[in-house]
């Protein structure tokens, strides 16, 4: 070895700056001078701390302290509070305040409506009851000079049985000298939920242009024109019908049907549709195929009251056969195709439960015609 090496190899070589100095090992330099061939010990190079995985920046703060923080990064300070983003605003940063406020108001509108739309659906039913009228007789005092307009008892409360409100709807008379009005029968069709046809005196034959053929069969043509008037403001208002007796003949003359002025004479082999037990006269139903009304009572047949003597003869245009009497298939029921709910029944069904249990249960269509009124009442 040459002495520039032997030189160069005695004298200890400067420390990087930052390095820790070299540990000087007791016999170094003996070994170096007595072999030559041994190299001198060489520092070995500092050891980088190494920067704490994700998991551990993510510890407790006692846990982290006991990490070497990274040389580029500061040392964390005891009891420091570790960062976390803000959560992003309720609206988009580049929203228009008039935008933002729009939206509240339509939020705000949307809850209003469906607060009101549930007071409606629960709001009870108001369903109208077309009057009967009773006429002044001649030379008559007191109230029979009078006319009259009234409903009958039983009628209204198999209506109201099923928890609704029950208005029977006048006459009106727009053109009176008396007592003017500027009520009109549109405005009960508007205001009320649904229209229920009663009973009573023969529909005229002059309402279906027909004379008639005996006196006491002439009807009452002064309540034809005033319930035909009121039938067309309830279809046009999407109200539901129920037409009873009466009413049933009144909706079918309504579609330009025609009626039997008086069944035992125009229809000889028929049974007796009515007699001197009035509402005690049962007779047996049939429903053709294809009747919503069978299968709305679910049954095919069935016994019903029979108090008239006048019927359905050709069917108006536009209604369907419901349901007939099985022994001489007269007709007992019909339904307007063209409306939610037009339909006109023969018999009595609020006399039925006071009949007794064998008559056909009339609930059923009681509670179709009020949920019919229920979601058209808009």
């Amino acid at each position: 070895m040459s002495d520039i090496q032997d030189s160069e190899a005695s004298q200890p070589r400067e420390p990087k700056p930052g390095s820790p100095a070299p540990e000087l090992r007791p016999g170094a330099g003996a070994a170096s001078q007595g072999q030559g061939s041994v190299p001198p010990v060489v520092p070995a190079a500092p050891i980088e701390p190494v920067a704490a995985p994700a998991a551990v920046t993510a510890a407790p703060l006692e846990t982290a302290s006991a990490v070497p923080p990274h040389p580029a990064q500061p040392a964390a300070q005891p009891h420091a509070i570790p960062h976390s983003p803000l959560p992003p605003p309720s609206h988009h940063s580049t929203e228009a305040p008039w935008a933002q406020t729009w939206n509240l108001l339509m939020a705000r509108f949307r809850a209003l409506s469906d607060k009101a739309g549930r007071r409606v659906m629960h709001r009870t039913l108001k369903i109208g009851v077309s009057a009967r009228i009773f006429h002044p007789e001649s030379g008559a005092k007191g109230l029979r000079s009078k006319t009259l307009q009234y409903l009958e008892e039983s009628i209204a409360q198999w209506v109201m049985s099923r928890d609704v409100l029950v208005f029977m709807i006048p006459t009106v008379n727009t053109n009176g000298l008396v007592h003017p009005s500027n009520i009109r029968l549109r405005d009960y069709a508007k205001n009320l939920d649904g229209l229920v046809l009663q009973g009573g005196a023969d529909v005229s034959p002059q309402s279906y242009a027909q004379a008639a053929t005996r006196p006491e069969w002439s009807g009452d043509r002064v309540r034809d024109m005033y319930e035909l008037e009121l039938l067309h403001e309830f279809i046009e208002a999407g109200k539901p019908v129920l037409g009873i007796c009466r009413g049933c003949q009144l909706i079918n003359v309504a579609f330009g049907g025609t009626l039997y002025q008086d069944i035992a004479t125009d229809v000889p082999t028929a049974i007796p549709h009515v007699n001197d037990m009035y509402d005690s006269n049962y007779h047996e139903l049939a429903f053709p195929p294809g009747s919503t009304l069978a299968q709305l009572v679910s049954t095919e047949r069935a016994i019903v009251n029979s108090i008239h003597h006048q019927a359905v003869r050709d069917v108006g245009r536009d209604l369907s056969v419901e349901a007939v009497s099985g022994p001489d298939q007269i007709v007992e029921a019909i339904r307007y195709r063209k409306a939610p709910f037009v339909m006109g029944l023969q018999w009595h069904p609020e006399f039925h439960r006071a009949g007794g249990a064998e008559l056909l249960d009339c609930t059923p269509i009681l509670d179709s015609f009020l949920r019919a009124a229920r979601e058209t009442r808009f």
